[in-house]
């Protein structure tokens, strides 16, 4: 089959359908925000953190068997507009909405809350999975050569850290416009803004990129347990797997304590949660090029270790973060954890991935690009299911007892639960560190060149 070189417009229109990322944002740094607020933050704890937990740890359960299925559904669909495009366009809207129910809770009995939480989380965690899986599984479905995958993730790497950077820097001034001193009003305001807003960029994607036309990949003819058992058959993919899970637990939960460090530790307002976004991912934005042409050059793999010792490092100097390291210089901390960010969030898992996936099709001659997303995404939300399910606990545990923390309602979060959690972010980068040392890039790339 001939291949045509993929357009600069197709790339850009493609990147822009990631707009999904602002509901991601949204739910890891607003949700447990709303639900187990700071005490100083104008809203009240709404149940005791383990029923927020195990409400959120069953959606994402009933979410992790939906991530396989919808690749490997996606992988066997054949329809005129492509097999990823249709997913994407049944699930943007449902997204958006389902994210919005999140912050109009039924209120008045415990019980009836944690139901509500629970129903809305799965319902939240399976469309954007049916959004997500096919979307990223469309790197290799279009990308014809490693430079065009490499090209593809790093443009959808740019348009997600400006939604993310949006969904983070918007918010407190969306609150306070909106909510004129109402903070519950505010936050339920911005919310609506910013999911109804993440519909349009989508609308580009499916509209803009001729998926049928582009795509070069065939539907797949293997049943869900041969396709299952030839993606695990390979070495790389699960050590990139196990490689990916440490590191979003540790990253997960780093985000989830952005808004406590600032307001807690730092003793500031909700506007310098703004300062502190925009100073991440201004940091995290002027590192793409230069990380772009340096996994061109040498790869994912040592990139890749170099940021992991650069967060562990940050994670760790947090820690002290006024107690020994002055408060003012946690701006500066923020803009050291941009910088390792920009490949290790972005650029590098759905490039490495893409490679691993094109590679075991090529060999195994069945398509399983989509499948290997859905995977992904099982063990993307199996580090959210962790870091979601200890944080809360961890932030009112403080040096009192964990068991009083876990099953009471609590007054607010303790100052030490939030340094707790940097140790807990630097352990879990340092897990992931050996498994990406044990990755066999030059094994992935050697096989990719004589498949």
């Amino acid at each position: 089959m001939e291949q045509t070189k993929l357009s600069l417009k197709y790339q850009i229109f493609y990147g822009v359908g990631v707009s999904y990322a602002i509901v991601d944002q949204i739910f890891a740094q607003w949700v447990l925000y709303y639900y187990l607020p700071p005490e100083n933050s104008g809203l009240t704890p709404i149940m005791a953190p383990i029923l927020i937990s195990l409400a959120l740890i069953i959606s994402r359960s009933v979410d992790m068997i939906s991530d396989p299925l919808v690749g490997y559904w996606s992988d066997k669909v054949d329809t005129r507009w492509g097999r990823r495009i249709p997913f994407i366009a049944a699930g943007i809207v449902p997204l958006a909405l389902s994210t919005i129910a999140f912050f109009y809770p039924v209120l008045g009995n415990e019980w009836m809350t944690f139901i509500y939480l629970m129903c809305t989380g799965s319902i939240f965690f399976v469309f954007y999975t049916i959004v997500g899986a096919p979307y990223n599984a469309m790197i290799p479905e279009i990308g014809n050569t490693k430079e065009e995958r490499l090209n593809l993730s790093t443009w959808q790497s740019v348009f997600r850290l400006l939604y993310t950077a949006l969904a983070m820097i918007l918010p407190g001034i969306l609150i306070k416009v909106i909510g004129g001193g109402n903070t519950q009003k505010g936050v339920r305001g911005m919310v609506i803004v910013l999911a109804l807003f993440s519909i349009l960029p989508a609308l580009i994607t499916i509209f803009g990129v001729p998926e049928k036309k582009l795509s070069h990949g065939r539907k797949s003819t293997e049943s869900l347990k041969n396709s299952i058992k030839i993606i695990f058959e390979d070495r790389s993919f699960i050590y990139y797997l196990l490689g990916l899970l440490f590191f979003f637990v540790g990253f997960n939960t780093l985000r989830g304590t952005m808004n406590y460090f600032v307001e807690d530790v730092m003793g500031l307002g909700k506007e310098a949660i703004t300062l502190a976004s925009a100073i991440l991912f201004g940091m995290s934005a002027l590192f793409f090029y230069p990380t772009n042409r340096l996994c061109k050059k040498i790869g994912y793999k040592k990139p890749m270790l170099i940021s992991l010792g650069i967060l562990i490092i940050t994670s760790l100097l947090m820690n002290y973060l006024g107690r020994g390291v002055p408060v003012k210089y946690g701006f500066a901390l923020f803009g050291l954890i941009g910088i390792p960010v920009a490949g290790a969030a972005f650029i590098y898992p759905p490039a490495m991935l893409s490679e691993i996936g094109t590679r075991i099709t090529k060999d195994s001659g069945t398509q399983v690009e989509g499948m290997c997303f859905g995977i992904q995404g099982f063990f993307l939300k199996m580090a959210f299911l962790v870091s979601i399910a200890t944080l809360p606990i961890l932030l009112v545990a403080g040096s009192g007892s964990l068991m009083e923390a876990m099953t009471s309602k609590p007054q607010g979060v303790e100052r030490s639960g939030v340094y707790a959690t940097t140790i807990f972010s630097a352990v879990s980068f340092g897990i992931s560190f050996v498994f990406y040392y044990l990755y066999p890039e030059k094994q992935v790339e050697e096989d990719g060149k004589n498949s």
